[in-house]
C-alpha cells in the first residue's frame, strides 16, 4: 500500500513538479500516492499547509521564511528542502503604458525601460502594480527593480496584493496599471489583449529563487524517509519537464481542468521559453525564461533565503536581526536535498551558500557527487551579494 500524501498548489506553470510527478507515476514508484489539491491564493495554500489539511505545498519561497519568522500570524517554522522552480515570472502592463516604455514585442533593457518609467512616474503619473502576495518573490523582484532604477517602492509607486488567476481582470478593468505574476497569468493578458509584457524576472534575476516546495519543519523532522522519497519523485520529474521531446505531453497534462485549467498553447510556450510579449506578434526565445531542474535548480541554496530576507529588510517587512537572518536561512534545507538525493547518483553541491549574483560565465563547482556546471546568475545591476556581508549589502541597497 502507497503512504498518502497532500500537496497543496496554485495553478500556475510551476506547479508543473508535484504534478508531473503524480500523473507520470514517479511518485507511485517511490510508493507515494499524492493528491494534489488547488487552491486560489498563497493565503489559502498557506493556511491549508499550516492547520493540516495539507502534508507539503507549492509555495512562493518568502511565505516560508515569513511564516516561519511569524509575519502577521504567530510563527511556524517551515522547512524548504527543494526548489520547484527558479524565474518564469513576468511583469505584465497596460498597453498603453508599455508602449511608453519599451518596444512592444520583444524583451528590451531593463535599465532603459525603468529609467522610462521613473521619467513618468517624475511628471506626475501615480501607477499601481499588482504582485500575487506580501511576502512573495514577485514583489521583492518588483521592488528590487524598482529601486534599482531610482524609484522607491514605498512612496512613488502603489503594489497591491492580486491572487495569479485574478491578475490579468485586475489588469483589465484598470484596477492595476501593471502585473508581477506567474506564468500562465501573463501570456492570458496578452492573449486577451489587455496587457503587454515589458520585462520578464530571468532579466532582473538571471537565476532568481521562485516556487518552493514548503513542509512543516515539524513533519518533515518526523517523517524524514517519507519525504526524502517525495524528493526523489520530484527529481525525476524535473528531468522530465526539461525533455523537449515531452513538452506537448506535458503542457495537455497540466491544461486539465483540475490543473491549471487553461490553454494548451499558452503553457507550452512557458515550458518551452517562447513567450509572446504583445499580442498579435511572434513568439520569442527568452533563454532561461523558466529555469527547473538543470544546474541544480533544485538545490535549495541557504544564500537565497538570506537574500530573500535581505529584500524582505529593505521593504520594511522586517527589521534587520541577527537571529531571525540566522532563521530566515536555516528555512532552507540543503542537507535534507542531499540526503534525499544522494541514491540517485545526481551531483549534490558542496557548499551550501553561494555569493549570489556572482558568476557571469559558465562555472564547475565543488560537488559531493557528480559533476556540475552553473551558468551566470547576474542581477541585472551587476550587484552582488554576499550572504555573509549582510550590513554592508542592505546599506548599499538602501542609498
Amino acid at each position: 500500500m502507497s503512504d498518502a500524501l497532500r500537496i497543496g498548489f496554485l495553478p500556475l506553470v510551476d506547479a508543473a513538479l508535484p504534478i508531473l510527478a503524480h500523473e507520470l507515476g514517479y511518485a507511485e514508484d517511490e510508493g507515494l500516492a499524492l493528491a494534489l489539491l488547488k487552491d486560489m491564493s498563497w493565503a489559502s495554500v498557506a493556511d491549508r499547509l499550516l492547520y493540516g489539511h495539507s502534508d507539503a505545498a507549492h509555495l512562493v519561497a518568502p511565505l516560508a521564511i515569513a511564516t516561519t519568522l511569524g509575519l502577521g500570524r504567530p510563527a511556524v517554522p517551515i522547512a524548504v528542502p527543494f526548489v520547484l522552480g527558479l524565474n518564469g515570472n513576468a511583469i505584465t502592463m497596460r498597453a498603453d503604458l508599455a508602449a511608453q516604455l519599451t518596444d512592444p514585442g520583444m524583451p528590451g533593457n531593463v535599465v532603459q525601460i525603468g529609467k522610462r518609467l521613473k521619467t513618468l512616474i517624475d511628471s506626475g503619473a501615480r501607477l499601481r502594480f499588482g504582485v500575487v502576495h506580501r511576502y512573495s518573490s514577485h514583489n521583492y523582484m518588483l521592488r528590487y527593480w524598482l529601486l534599482g532604477c531610482g524609484i522607491d517602492p514605498n512612496k512613488d509607486v502603489e503594489i497591491v496584493t492580486v491572487a495569479p488567476p485574478f491578475a490579468a481582470d485586475a489588469l483589465a478593468s484598470g484596477e492595476v496599471d501593471g502585473i508581477c505574476v506567474g506564468e500562465p497569468w501573463n501570456s492570458v493578458a496578452v492573449d486577451r489583449g489587455v496587457g503587454v509584457i515589458v520585462a520578464v524576472t530571468a532579466q532582473i534575476w538571471r537565476r532568481g529563487v521562485e516556487k518552493v516546495l514548503g513542509v512543516k519543519a515539524e513533519r518533515l523532522a518526523a517523517e524524514p524517509e517519507l519525504y526524502d522519497r517525495l524528493l526523489r519523485a520530484l527529481w525525476r520529474a524535473g528531468e522530465a519537464f526539461i525533455d523537449q521531446a515531452r513538452h506537448d505531453q506535458i503542457a495537455a497534462i497540466l491544461a486539465r481542468p483540475d490543473y491549471l485549467d487553461g490553454s494548451h498553447g499558452l503553457i507550452r510556450g512557458a515550458i518551452s521559453d517562447q513567450i509572446l510579449f504583445a499580442q498579435g506578434l511572434a513568439r520569442v526565445h527568452v533563454p532561461d525564461f523558466m529555469f527547473q531542474h538543470r544546474e541544480a535548480a533544485n538545490f535549495p541554496w541557504v544564500s537565497q533565503a538570506a537574500w530573500l530576507y535581505a529584500q524582505m529588510a529593505a521593504a520594511g517587512h522586517v527589521t534587520a536581526d541577527a537571529a531571525d537572518y540566522l532563521s530566515a536561512q536555516a528555512v532552507f534545507r540543503p542537507d535534507v536535498y542531499r540526503r534525499a538525493l544522494r541514491p540517485l547518483g545526481v551531483p549534490l553541491p558542496g557548499a551550501s551558500a553561494k555569493l549570489e549574483g556572482g558568476i557571469s560565465v559558465p562555472v564547475g563547482v565543488g560537488t559531493v557527487q557528480g559533476r556540475l556546471i552553473l551558468g551566470s546568475d547576474r542581477f541585472f545591476d551587476g550587484r552582488q551579494f554576499d550572504p555573509d556581508a549582510f550590513d554592508a549589502y542592505l546599506a548599499e541597497l538602501s542609498h
